[in-house]
């Protein structure tokens, strides 16, 4: 581990910032992330999050502004950054005409693991992973979400300090991606600081903090709590007879910042000490639509981010600045 990293920082980044000609796929991102997190940048597709992580590992320079990942200069000391961090995205690749075992000795060679420790590192990980029952198995052979506990056991085979993961859910199994976040678990108690990128809110839930970037700006970060409650919604969840109307009646009101569907249910979300339940009587009271029924729900990360995103397009439509 490198030992010129700060004690607290992980990662500190000023005004971060990266284009490709006139686009703006980055703009002045200020990121500081604490050792033995795990860090969550979420946003949908196209926000900005994979080139803001190519930044990070030493893979994009930036247009502008800087900063440091594990003690190292982004602009200047990047092939160092990139020796101190692993990496592993969707789309890792594993040798499919090698075995579990084989790959993971591939990858401690890749990554400078000295001989002498590597048999042991590569037993190490296959029993922390619960591939040891596998590890003669073609890679080529397993499941997705085998596939991906192997992708992540090669990406850590070195123990770097930092781990980089890449929207690596993508097109996993629910089931798989339950596994696959323990494992992830596993490494933040050893003390391994984890980034991963993802546009599935239910994995913001999971994180330590958060930065949510929408347009390649970083509209929040905190803890999931945190971000939750600067929102300050109010959320209701409701059925009623007709909901593709009722639907419609509560939208055409300001007041209401979203309208979702769940099944037979509306989930309805409010801001500004609007309280969603009584707002949701008013409205369709007054246009004679039956509430079966009515709660009171917690308002989540999802509610939180959709809720940001409403406001920035909103102030974008009027022409205001962000």
């Amino acid at each position: 581990m490198n030992s010129s990293a700060t004690p607290e920082w992980i990662v500190q980044t000023e005004h971060l910032s990266r284009s490709f000609g006139e686009f703006v796929a980055v703009r002045d991102v200020s990121l500081q992330i604490r050792k033995g997190e795990i860090f969550g940048v979420l946003g949908p597709n196209g926000a900005g999050k994979s080139t803001t992580i190519r930044m990070l590992c030493g893979i994009l320079d930036p247009t502008s502004g800087g900063g440091k990942v594990v003690g190292y200069d982004i602009a200047k000391q990047s092939e160092l950054i990139k020796q101190n961090i692993g990496y592993m995205t969707q789309r890792f690749s594993l040798y499919e005409d090698l075995s579990v075992e084989e790959n993971l000795r591939f990858y401690a060679g890749i990554y400078g693991v000295p001989r002498a420790r590597r048999r042991a590192r590569v037993e190490q990980v296959l029993e922390r992973a619960e591939l040891g029952g596998r590890r003669k198995q073609l890679a080529g052979t397993l499941s997705g979400g085998w596939k991906q506990r192997v992708a992540l056991a090669s990406s850590t085979i070195h123990e770097p300090p930092l781990l980089f993961l890449d929207e690596p859910t993508a097109g996993v199994d629910p089931v798989s991606r339950r596994d696959f976040w323990q494992q992830i678990y596993k490494l933040s108690t050893e003390g391994t600081t984890v980034l991963v990128t993802t546009h599935y809110m239910d994995e913001a839930e999971r994180c330590h903090r958060l930065a949510f970037i929408f347009r390649g700006e970083l509209l929040d970060t905190g803890t999931p709590e945190q971000i939750v409650e600067r929102r300050a919604l109010s959320v209701a969840e409701l059925e009623v007879d007709n909901a593709k109307v009722a639907a419609g009646v509560l939208r055409a009101d300001k007041r209401v910042e979203e309208v979702a569907h769940y099944g037979h249910m509306l989930r309805v979300a409010t801001r500004g000490g609007e309280n969603a339940v009584a707002l949701a009587h008013e409205l369709l009271g007054a246009h004679a639509l039956v509430v079966r029924s009515i709660r009171e729900a917690r308002a989540n990360v999802e509610d939180a981010f959709v809720s940001m995103v409403r406001e920035d397009q909103k102030r974008q439509a009027e022409g205001v600045p962000s």
